[in-house]
């Protein structure tokens, strides 16, 4: 049994942190916002203070919004540095910056304690089923030791690299998603416009070499017009001004993510901001004055 520090219990982190006391562990609980009674009730052990759920952890988890929020929960004065010891290990499991990834884990390291970035892909029904996949960055040797807890959290966890490579690992993931959304949008507002059911136009592409997750969930949603929250427009929005901006640093063009980011704003221009990220088709409707309908 491991005694685990986890900061951050929204969305996200309260299933995450659900499953490793499932899995036995002793957690030791902290969140700005209150924190869940159905952890508690689970045997989850309550922190006034990221501090105190370091102290009282050996391996620390934080699972919070951005990049701010990452440097706030490991560094203010009752953070999560201020209540460590040598040989500790923090894990940011967050979507953050990877150029300031790499700066917080050197001032990690600075204090005696190892530090991986292990950012998700699998929305809320991953974190809740377990299944998310884990990207992770760090020394072999860290990753070893946390990789039975990533394993309640987790199905396909890898090792990338060296810090911060955790976190170019998710920046990728979410410029191959967003302009997946783009083109099925894309895709089903050309065949409807044409005249075909898009319904049909997805099933029969399903079966082909077009086939994909987006394509299964996304492309349904866009048909039935099924835009509550899965992953909000905000979100992505956040992590693709991550990729635009890591890539002016890198000084490389990313033409189609700068696409995507326009239509997610244009979106949140017309109060989209919490709609799932399948929304984006609500702006290549707009641009195209036509809607995709099913036809019965």
């Amino acid at each position: 049994m491991s005694k685990i520090g986890f900061v951050g219990l929204g969305i996200m982190g309260k299933p995450m942190a659900e499953n490793l006391i499932r899995g036995g562990h002793e957690v030791f609980l902290y969140s700005r916002s209150n924190i869940p009674e159905a952890l508690i009730q689970a045997g989850g052990k309550t922190c006034a203070s990221g501090r105190e759920a370091a102290q009282k952890g050996d391996v620390i988890i934080t699972m919070v919004p951005d990049t701010p929020q990452v440097a706030a929960a490991l560094f203010d004065p009752d953070g999560i540095a201020a209540g460590l010891s040598p040989g500790k290990i923090v894990v940011d499991m967050s979507s953050i910056s990877p150029i300031e990834t790499k700066e917080f884990a050197r001032k990690i390291k600075d204090l005696g304690c190892e530090y991986l970035d292990a950012p998700v892909s699998g929305g809320e029904v991953g974190a809740k089923n377990a299944t998310l996949s884990i990207m992770v960055g760090g020394s072999p040797e860290t990753f070893d030791k946390v990789k039975p807890l990533f394993g309640l959290m987790g199905k396909n966890v890898t090792l990338v690299g060296g810090n911060g490579d955790g976190q170019t690992a998710k920046v990728a993931n979410q410029i191959i998603v967003a302009l997946n959304i783009e083109a099925v949008g894309e895709a089903l507002l050309f065949a409807a416009k044409a005249g075909a059911d898009p319904a049909r136009v997805r099933e029969a592409l399903m079966g082909g070499f077009a086939s994909s997750k987006i394509l299964e969930i996304h492309g349904e949603r866009m048909i039935k017009r099924s835009f509550d929250p899965g992953f909000r427009i905000e979100l992505h929005q956040k992590d693709l001004n991550l990729a635009l901006s890591s890539a002016r640093a890198l000084g490389v063009s990313l033409p189609n993510t700068a696409t995507a980011q326009e239509l997610f704003n244009a979106c949140a221009a017309h109060g989209g901001k919490a709609w799932d990220h399948s929304g984006m088709v609500r702006a290549l409707e707009w641009l195209a004055d036509f809607e995709i309908e099913r036809k019965d």
